[in-house]
């Protein structure tokens, strides 16, 4: 962990560096190139252009074409960003639409219990089903249990928020009845009882 914190910061401080030489580069050589030629005659620095003439040129063309990469970077980052949005949303959507009652019980456990996260199976179906189409999202702390299998604490995710609400999960829309709650307790997944553990305060 160290060694990649100490790559990091390495990493970090070269691509500043060539930020500010680029940048430095840039303005050098676009000054030269178009200050008026009485001021380079004021500072004796037309004989120095006149013979370095192609070499602040080049410097001109590649820091010009080193800050165009980055700005096409950022365009093409933003871009990636969009459509992978984009698809999370649409996948989450058609999920939504085609929820079993495994998987909509689960969810409900949320809302049941009041928890921001919830500490799952991560071999159940329903698990591995919401996390494939981007409703829930693992956080890690995995566990491993002999009998069991491996546990892991999950949230639902933001975009997915928005989509859930108590018609999706079917829920009541105010205090559930006596009737209505055990419905609702008999609706839970079998491993609920022993495996899911709130998480209330957690971030």
């Amino acid at each position: 962990m160290l060694k990649l914190k100490l790559d990091s910061s390495k990493f970090f401080k070269t691509k500043t560096l060539v930020f500010r030489s680029m940048l430095w580069l840039l303005v050098s050589s676009a000054a030269l190139l178009f200050v008026p030629q009485p001021m380079l005659t004021a500072l004796a620095l037309d004989d120095i252009l006149s013979a370095n003439a192609h070499f602040v040129g080049l410097g001109l063309i590649v820091s010009v074409a080193y800050f165009f990469s980055l700005v096409l970077n950022f365009l093409l980052d933003e871009a990636i960003r969009y459509l992978s949005d984009k698809r999370m949303v649409e996948t989450i959507e058609a999920k939504v639409q085609l929820l079993d009652p495994a998987e909509r019980a689960l969810l409900r456990e949320f809302f049941i219990q009041g928890a921001t996260i919830l500490t799952l199976p991560k071999n159940e179906l329903a698990v591995k089903s919401l996390v494939e189409t981007c409703i829930l999202e693992g956080l890690g702390n995995e566990r491993h249990y002999a009998i069991q299998g491996p546990t892991a604490d999950y949230k639902i995710s933001m975009k997915a928020r928005l989509y859930l609400n108590r018609d999706v999960l079917r829920l009541p829309s105010g205090a559930p009845s006596q009737e209505e709650l055990q419905h609702l307790l008999k609706a839970r997944p079998q491993f609920i009882n022993g495996m899911v553990q709130p998480r209330k305060h957690a971030a």
